[in-house]
C-alpha cells in the first residue's frame, strides 16, 4: 500500500498509551501508597480541566507548566507539600516515565507488523514531553519507531477538544478539512473521542474499565464512539474491517 494510502491513526498520549496514574508510585514515595493515589487522581482531574478552562478564556499555557500548576493544586486540596524543590524536579521527571497500560506494548508490536496503517501519536503535551515519553520512557520507548510522526498542540495554541487541534493534526497528516473522515482517533478519554467526532473524524475509544459509554453531551451517534475496543491490540482489526467495509459499499453502488 502506497504512502498516500495509508490509514492515519492517531493515538493520543496520556490515559491511552501511557497511564497517568502510575504516577502514583512516585508520589508514594513521599506521601504513602493510599495518599498518593488520591493525589494522582487529582492532580490529573485538575490537568484537565485546566486545559478546558484554558480554551473556553482563549489562553493557553504550555502543557508542561499546566502539569506543574495542577499537581500544586492537589497537593494542596489534601493538605500536602513535597519536601524540596528537588522532590519536586523529580516528580515532574518522572511524568516524562509514566508507565505504559499492559495492553500497550503487545499492541504496538502487532501495530509494528501492519503496512496499511500510519500511525501517530497526537497529544495536548508539548512537542518536549511528548517527545520525552515516547523517546525516553522505559515502557514506550522500545517502540517509539512504530509512530512515524508526534503531533501537538503546541503550534496551535490550544487544547483538546477544540476543533483547531484536530484540523492541525489533519493538516500535519496531508488531510483537508473536507478529509477529516480518512483519520482514526484512538483515545480512553471520551471527551477527545467526542472532540474528534465533533469535527467528522472516526473514534475509537479504549474503555479499560469496562463500563459503559455515559457521554452525554451529544445526542445520537455523532456523539459515540464509532468503535470501542477493552484492549488496544483490537485496533488494527477494527480499523482494517472498517476500510474493507467501505470498499465493500463501494461496489455495491
Amino acid at each position: 500500500m502506497s504512502s498516500s494510502a495509508k490509514i492515519i491513526v492517531a493515538f493520543d498520549l496520556y490515559g491511552t498509551l501511557l497511564s497517568t496514574e502510575s504516577i502514583a508510585k512516585e508520589l508514594s514515595k513521599h506521601f504513602g501508597e493510599e495518599r498518593a493515589a488520591t493525589v494522582a487522581a487529582a492532580w490529573r482531574k485538575y490537568q484537565l480541566e485546566y486545559t478546558w478552562r484554558l480554551n473556553s478564556m482563549e489562553q493557553y499555557f504550555p502543557f508542561s507548566i499546566i502539569t506543574h500548576r495542577s499537581l500544586h493544586h492537589a497537593l494542596a486540596e489534601n493538605g500536602l507539600a513535597l519536601p524540596s524543590e528537588e522532590a519536586l524536579a523529580s516528580l515532574m521527571s518522572a511524568y516524562d516515565s509514566l508507565s505504559t497500560f499492559p495492553d500497550v506494548g503487545p499492541a504496538l508490536e502487532s501495530l509494528a507488523k501492519s503496512s496499511s496503517i500510519t500511525p501517530i501519536v497526537f497529544s495536548n503535551g508539548t512537542q518536549q514531553m511528548v517527545a520525552n515519553s515516547v523517546h525516553k520512557s522505559p515502557d514506550l520507548s522500545p517502540h517509539s519507531n512504530v509512530f512515524q510522526d508526534i503531533v501537538t498542540v503546541e503550534e496551535v495554541g490550544k487544547f483538546k477538544p477544540h476543533p483547531d487541534v484536530y484540523h492541525h493534526l489533519a493538516k500535519k497528516v496531508g488531510k483537508g478539512k473536507e478529509q477529516m473522515n480518512d483519520i482514526w482517533l484512538v483515545s480512553g478519554n471520551p471527551f477527545d473521542v467526542v472532540g474528534a467526532k465533533a469535527v467528522g473524524m472516526k473514534a475509537c475509544w479504549v474503555n479499560r474499565t469496562n463500563g459503559d459509554w455515559t457521554d452525554g453531551l451529544i445526542d445520537g451517534e455523532a456523539g459515540k464512539p464509532d468503535m470501542i475496543v477493552k484492549d488496544l491490540g483490537k485496533v488494527v482489526k477494527g480499523v482494517l474491517e472498517d476500510v474493507d467495509d467501505k470498499k465493500s459499499m463501494t461496489l455495491l453502488r
